[in-house]
């Protein structure tokens, strides 16, 4: 035992310290980060402390605790104190029978490796609480007597089965650790029989001494009768005399058994342990023995399973999930689920937080109650779900996720909760074999699951390789780490295309600036390769960073020549940079750092992100105007609420999309929405820009219709921004010509 723990008293009385060395070495063991423990008494002298951590120059913490825990007897849980770089100081209070401050004990914690926050005070207290309560018991003791001469027979047998509990668990898999505990009450105390019931989490574990099980029949009808009886007694129930006739309601055993409690105090299940009427009678001891057994069983469920919906943990779920797909090979296939909550986010906005969360526990409620009683279920994280079912076909598995949808979206919302709809997505994918089958499932799962969200939500997909939307998501998780790296590594460049008058010696030109990244042996990749995983994964206020830093700082360069007069550069924005709230005074830094005339900038909002974030929109626009910049509204007509919006929108210039475009000439109702929108432009004082202007047939078309600029190959094809920073004075001297179209055609030969 000592190898395993190494935490030496550092007290000159060797009784004192000897006694509270177990204590050390049993919250060593429930706690292998622990650097060192110190106790005090409610005096703030020092008790007992491990090697080098008496905490003595840090006096005013221990006086902290102390006075928390007297101004505050009821609620004070206890403190969690960063010393410096690497070093937490947890402290919790030890109280007697009466509630009356026996000491106070402190448990010194080194952060290593990747943790740089401390653990929450909440999750160390429940993981050292056997011992804290250990510690309460003996603190209670020596204020009673006095005195440090006392028995520690008890408390040391107590201590050696705790040590034990956490050794063989230890050494054991997660999906052993019930049959663990009931082996070592079996040892313990001799029993025949013992047993572990939860039916909320499907936990049924029995176990006997000489290995002959209990009748099937016997050990369910005591199970159903326990389970009845804890609930209504909600206490530890000891049986020793019993009828001498066995019954169906009083069997043949002598019977001890504890509560197994949920976090909220309600019974949930029982532990029970079972002896022959001819053994002795349960007694105290046993009885203390079987509480701490019960004690530890609870804090291993509360550490597996989700507290609000009473799913599996995502790191048990992996655990147990791993120990099915490593047993025997399967009659048929294991089948991953991955369930989405749709909109919930709306809802917390909404009705609040706490609608949300009664949703998500009722969605999940709803899942483990259809889903087969051999299945794993699990809360990933937040409103995400996930389970495992076992031997079963593909089929099977996606209309037990119609039952699973079907029986979501008939979720009504509680009184006084508002009316609302409830939907979820789903998406069902097999475990093949690979190196990491779980972890590859889940994801292939998730990405059939995003799949049906973008196929309108509340509805279940199967993920299939031929699939070509599938397919993009999985694209989209091979390409973020490539990203991430050319984020890392700068590796971007930007090129400019320009936008030039479609009717005479009209305005000046312009350049719409477009990123590109570059790959590993520096050829080119457009946006279409990677800006829907950037977006997918929150990375487009990041690019959009990169943007306007590198376009300031190329420009910047190039002040003299770009003037304010001459050109113009529209740089694109995502709506998730708009959501940025530091992203604003970013730009302004940017303009004020590289010396750039605010003239020279066009943004261009997309007519989806601008109306999805019209407020923090308008602001933005309006700052950034007041500086000298103007705004272009892109992809304008896709929009269900163009024309309505429309007029709240301090914009200069409006895109108009590509799809009315390209089939205007071909197309009626794409002309006559094309010179709509131009005669709308004229009366509202802004200008038109035609997207993808591929030829000279559209070029013409565009400029009849009353169009003010075009963009596309028949305009001129995009170059490095470096490049074209070198030949702004060829423009310039061209600027005059660009009306005519042999001089617009000169300009594309040129390229």
């Amino acid at each position: 035992m000592a190898s395993v723990l190494d935490i030496k008293p550092n007290v000159v009385e060797t009784q004192v310290a000897a006694s509270f060395d177990p204590y050390g070495r049993l919250l060593r063991m429930l706690m292998p980060s622990l650097r060192g423990v110190v106790v005090h008494d409610g005096y703030s002298n020092l008790l007992w402390a491990s090697d080098e951590w008496d905490l003595s120059d840090e006096p005013e913490l221990i006086d902290d605790a102390i006075a928390n825990a007297l101004s505050d007897t009821a609620e004070f849980a206890g403190i969690a104190r960063t010393i410096d770089a690497d070093r937490v100081v947890y402290s919790f209070a030890v109280r007697g029978e009466h509630v009356e401050l026996l000491g106070i004990v402190s448990l010194v914690v080194r952060l290593s490796g990747t943790q740089i926050e401390p653990r929450p005070l909440q999750t160390i207290r429940q993981l050292v609480q056997p011992a804290l309560e250990c510690l309460r018991r003996e603190m209670a003791l020596r204020a009673k007597l006095g005195s440090s001469e006392r028995d520690l027979n008890v408390k040391e047998r107590d201590l050696e089965l705790m040590v034990e509990i956490s050794s063989n668990q230890a050494a054991a898999s997660e999906a052993d650790e019930f049959s663990q505990i009931l082996k070592t009450g079996l040892d313990r105390m001799g029993c025949a029989l013992a047993a572990l019931w939860v039916p909320d989490k499907n936990i049924s574990v029995s176990m006997t001494r000489s290995g002959a099980p209990m009748a099937p029949e016997a050990l369910k009808r005591a199970q159903h009768h326990l389970t009845a009886w804890m609930q209504m007694q909600q206490r530890t129930i000891v049986i020793n005399h019993i009828s001498k006739v066995a019954t169906d309601v009083a069997a043949p055993y002598k019977i001890l058994a504890c509560p197994i409690r949920h976090t909220s105090e309600r019974v949930m299940g029982v532990l029970a342990l079972f002896n022959p009427p001819s053994a002795q009678d349960f007694d105290v001891q046993q009885t203390r023995v079987a509480e701490m057994l019960a004690k530890r069983s609870t804090n291993i469920i509360q550490a597996q399973y989700d507290t609000s919906t009473g799913l599996m943990t995502r790191q048990a779920f992996e655990r147990h999930s791993s120990g099915v797909l490593a047993a025997a090979a399967p009659a048929g296939c294991h089948v991953i689920l991955y369930l989405d909550i749709d909109r919930l986010h709306v809802i917390n906005e909404t009705f609040g937080m706490h609608v949300g969360d009664d949703v998500i526990v009722s969605v999940a409620d709803r899942m483990a109650k259809t889903l087969p009683p051999e299945a794993l279920s699990a809360r990933i994280s937040g409103d995400r779900l996930a389970a495992l079912i076992p031997n079963s076909s593909m089929e099977s598995a996606a209309a037990i996720a119609e039952q699973i949808r079907a029986a979501a979206e008939g979720i009504v919302p509680r009184a006084g909760q508002g009316a609302f709809e409830v939907s979820v997505s789903l998406g069902v994918a097999p475990i093949g074999r690979s190196d990491n089958p779980l972890a590859h499932a889940l994801a292939t799962a998730e990405i059939a699951c995003k799949a049906a969200k973008d196929r309108g939500r509340n509805r279940v997909e199967i993920f299939q390789d031929s699939d070509q939307s599938i397919i993009r998501r999985h694209t989209d998780i091979l390409v973020i780490g490539k990203l991430r790296e050319a984020l890392d590594s700068d590796g971007f460049r930007l090129d400019a295309q320009p936008i030039l008058p479609l009717r005479g010696n009209y305005g000046r030109p312009r350049f719409e600036l477009l990123i590109r990244m570059l790959g590993e042996r520096g050829e080119m990749i457009p946006p279409g390769k990677f800006l829907s995983s950037a977006e997918r994964y929150q990375l487009m206020p990041t690019i959009d960073r990169w943007v306007v830093h590198r376009a300031c700082e190329l420009l910047g360069e190039h002040s003299a020549s770009v003037g304010e007069e001459f050109a113009r550069f529209a740089i694109n924005l995502s709506g998730q940079s708009l959501q940025d709230e530091s992203f604003l005074g970013f730009v302004i830094d940017e303009l004020k750092t590289s010396g750039v005339p605010a003239g020279v900038l066009c943004f261009e909002l997309t007519e989806t992100a601008t109306i999805g974030n019209l407020e923090k929109a308008q602001v933005f626009m309006r700052t950034l105007q007041e500086l000298g910049c103007q705004f272009a509204l892109d992809d304008f007509g896709t929009g269900v609420s163009s024309l309505a919006y429309l007029k709240d929108l301090s914009v200069n210039y409006i895109k108009i999309d590509g799809s009315f475009v390209r089939d205007a000439v071909t197309n009626a109702r794409s002309e006559s929405m094309i010179k709509a929108i131009a005669q709308l432009a004229k009366v509202m004082c802004m200008e038109t820009i035609a997207e993808y202007v591929e030829t000279d047939v559209l070029r013409v078309r565009m400029a009849d219709l009353g169009v003010d600029y075009g963009q596309g190959f028949a305009m001129g094809k995009a170059q490095r921004l470096e490049d074209l920073l070198q030949e702004l004075a060829f423009y310039e001297a061209t600027v005059s010509n660009w009306g005519t179209p042999d001089s617009t055609e000169a300009v594309v030969s040129e390229r």
